[in-house]
């Protein structure tokens, strides 16, 4: 009987790697790969796959995507990648606990970096611990790299590739946030509200109840559902570029060419004055909440 390496029939299936699929290219040949726990600290040391290393990059976050502080932003990320070891020649396997927001992002960062090979653990440490597969709590201290990427602009988008694809009908904006962020009922920027036009799918929903990606079809029936085709270049955000890399990861795996992550997301976008937003309306009541 034959495996079945792609059985969420994903036009870019080479984007996940599963527990057992993983299991066996260690088992292979451990040095082709480099696995990134992106976990907290205090989980990593409870235990991790043999062999990762550890980097944690919540809370690094960027609200100015004008160029110089975006020229920063990116070189901290680059340096931090390097100083973990990085390097173009090995498979990067990126994890955390499920198929989550964190992983995405750093898979995010790897793309955009010009990284030739990187995927995410299809449900995380989770599925890991589950399948019965080997954990350990020893850690090694990585070898610093003089790795450096070479960014694609194309898988990037700043507050003026946003506002310069208002209305325009070959671009549509995706907003990963939650329900009372987009409807404006919770306010975590100077502003609540939406960037008008903005399509709403809750990252969320990218998941099924294990903490993994849903098969393609299902992912591919809500995108185009909502007007989100392969066809249209698609601007994901959030808060911070979080959850938008998340929604720019399932968008990926269903083959769509023309995908970016706003990094600086609600957080910038709503702090400014001058950037139009909207109040999309809401059925049902929705509790306010203020959390800046």
């Amino acid at each position: 009987m034959s495996l079945n390496l792609n059985p969420k029939s994903y036009p870019n299936p080479h984007l996940l790697v599963s527990p057992a699929e993983l299991a066996g290219e260690l088992a292979r040949d451990r040095e082709k790969l480099f696995l990134l726990d992106v976990r907290t600290a205090e989980a990593f040391a409870t235990g991790h796959i043999p062999g990762a290393v550890h980097i944690d990059l919540w809370g690094v976050s960027l609200i100015d995507t004008d160029p110089a502080p975006l020229r920063s932003f990116f070189w901290i990320i680059e340096h931090l990648l390097a100083l973990r070891g990085l390097s173009n020649d090995r498979r990067v396997v990126v994890y955390e606990e499920s198929s989550g927001m964190k992983a995405a992002r750093v898979f995010w960062f790897l793309e955009y970096f010009g990284h030739p090979d990187a995927r995410v653990l299809d449900g995380g440490f989770r599925a890991w611990v589950a399948a019965g597969l080997p954990v350990t709590t020893e850690a090694h201290e990585p070898k610093a790299t003089s790795w450096h990427g070479t960014p694609v602009a194309e898988r990037l988008a700043t507050w003026r590739d946003v506002q310069a694809r208002l209305g325009r009908p070959d671009a549509v904006i995706l907003d990963t946030r939650s329900d009372g962020e987009y409807y404006g009922t919770t306010v975590r920027a100077r502003r609540g509200g939406a960037i008008p036009g903005a399509v709403h799918i809750e990252w969320t929903r990218n998941l099924d109840e294990t903490g993994a990606f849903k098969p393609a079809d299902e992912l591919r029936q809500m995108y185009e559902s909502a007007r989100v085709t392969r066809d249209r270049e698609v601007v994901s955000y959030c808060q911070g570029g979080y959850r938008a890399a998340h929604g720019y990861l399932a968008l990926r795996l269903l083959g769509y060419p023309r995908v970016r992550n706003y990094i600086g997301s609600w957080k910038e976008w709503g702090d400014r004055e001058d950037l139009p937003i909207e109040m999309p309306a809401v059925s049902g009541q929705l509790p306010a909440v203020r959390t800046s």
